[in-house]
């Protein structure tokens, strides 16, 4: 373990800030907006333009790596990301604040594409499960940070922002220095929707709720949180205690995810979510306490979805294939990161603040019903299925490639990939920071 932290140290380092960055942005934006009486509905625009640049980000982050390589793209990206978000200080209008969030997601994206494929490719195959799991926990780690900083800004004034812009340019440093071994540019295979339309069904309507659910959440949660009488600071403990949950859920699920039915599974935690979220809903003005606890455990179950139904997935598709699985899973996070905080922002704007849970809890009821254990055959079932649980995106702040790099490696450098090449030695006429 200590080994992967010294080798991949700066990645994990680089992969907190940003999500601290990311999720103080999200919150703030949403508060911000509360303060001034903007409708929810556009904290849920705000939310959905994000997720949309994401998914773009997808497609830019790709060419940009083969153009010019893994530090270059990560170090662009960092100053669109910068002036991105310091653009937000210039002025209120929503419509800029549209583009802006377009423009950092995009930008984020493609960062973390550059690091979860550089993770990905240099990490070996017998070290690529403890890689993951230490980088997963960066992920939530940072998230938590980002919610946690807002109790330093309870004004919500411009240091915000520059604490974002902080978080986000020292996020550049252990990616410029460090010595790790740069990956090859990626290869990008097209998307055969038919056989995935065909096989994994029930993955894709998983993976697309969980989108609408989380991007619900990270774009609305602070709006129901605020309206509930809380401080900044008290939103900011709201947020981090339901994220900090979705990370503890991870430890359990990948043990039940191992040895209980996937479809079943996804099941059971949809009826679970679809009554833990309905107290949110019935009842407003709690105790602090008991919001957080009552918000705890809708992340805990939340969380769980999106790990399940991209392991679902990756039993039922050849190793082959899972690149562009990778791809079409991702979009359809994304598509349903656009679609929920849109409904949902409508929704509390129309019906009032509790709608937020409720509309979690019809999704996942939706979602129970959509699901069957019944439906899987096991046609297609692959034993070479990848064991380890993927992190669930933050609204897609996370492109968590894991499962299919060594399915899009050559032979070789599936070798290399797989040990034979330490991750701490410089790569072949490696001079200095160039990629």
């Amino acid at each position: 373990m200590f080994g992967l932290t010294q080798a991949f140290g700066a990645l994990y380092l680089a992969s907190l800030l940003l999500q601290a960055g990311s999720t103080l942005l999200m919150t703030y934006l949403a508060l911000r907006l509360t303060a001034d009486g903007a409708a929810a509905f556009w904290g849920g625009a705000l939310m959905a333009a994000n997720a949309l640049g994401m998914v773009l980000g997808g497609r830019v982050g790709q060419w940009m790596i083969q153009r010019v390589g893994h530090i270059r793209t990560y170090g662009a990206s960092a100053g669109l990301v910068c002036v991105g978000v310091l653009l937000h200080g210039y002025g209120e209008s929503l419509g800029l604040w549209l583009l802006l969030r377009a423009l950092v997601g995009m930008a984020m994206m493609c960062q973390l594409i550059v690091l979860e494929s550089w993770l990905n490719e240099c990490a070996g195959s017998e070290q690529r499960g403890k890689a993951l799991g230490l980088y997963m926990v960066s992920v939530y780690v940072g998230m938590i940070l980002g919610q946690l900083a807002l109790g330093f800004h309870p004004g919500l004034g411009i240091q915000v922002l520059l604490s974002v812009v902080i978080a986000f340019a020292l996020s550049q440093v252990p990616v410029a220095l460090t010595r790790s071994v740069h990956p090859a540019p990626l290869q990008s295979e097209a998307v055969d929707l038919r056989i995935f339309l065909r096989r994994i069904p029930q993955s894709l309507v998983t993976v697309l709720s969980a989108g609408m659910l989380n991007g619900g959440f990270f774009g609305l949660a602070a709006i129901y949180a605020s309206r509930q009488g809380l401080s900044p600071s008290e939103v900011g403990q709201f947020m981090a205690l339901v994220i900090g949950a979705g990370l503890l859920a991870q430890l359990p699920l990948g043990w039940l995810s191992d040895r209980l039915p996937r479809a079943a599974l996804i099941r059971a935690i949809a009826v679970l979510l679809a009554l833990a979220s309905l107290p949110l809903a019935l009842y407003q003005g709690l105790p602090f306490v008991t919001l957080l606890l009552f918000g705890a455990g809708g992340g805990f179950l939340q969380f769980c979805l999106y790990p399940l139904g991209v392991a679902l997935a990756n039993d039922n598709v050849e190793a082959n294939l899972r690149v562009s699985l990778a791809g079409l899973l991702l979009a359809t996070f994304g598509i349903g990161a656009c679609i929920g905080p849109l409904v949902a922002g409508f929704l509390m704007e129309r019906f009032g603040t509790p709608s937020l849970y409720y509309f979690s809890s019809a999704c996942a009821a939706l979602l129970a019903l959509a699901v069957s254990q019944r439906r899987v055959h096991g046609t297609h079932l692959q034993e070479d299925a990848p064991l380890q649980h993927q992190a669930t995106p933050n609204g897609i702040a996370c492109a968590t490639l894991a499962a299919v790099v060594e399915a899009h490696l050559p032979p070789s450098e599936q070798a290399e990939a797989g040990g034979r090449k330490p991750p701490g030695e410089p790569a072949p006429g490696y001079p200095g920071l160039a990629d």
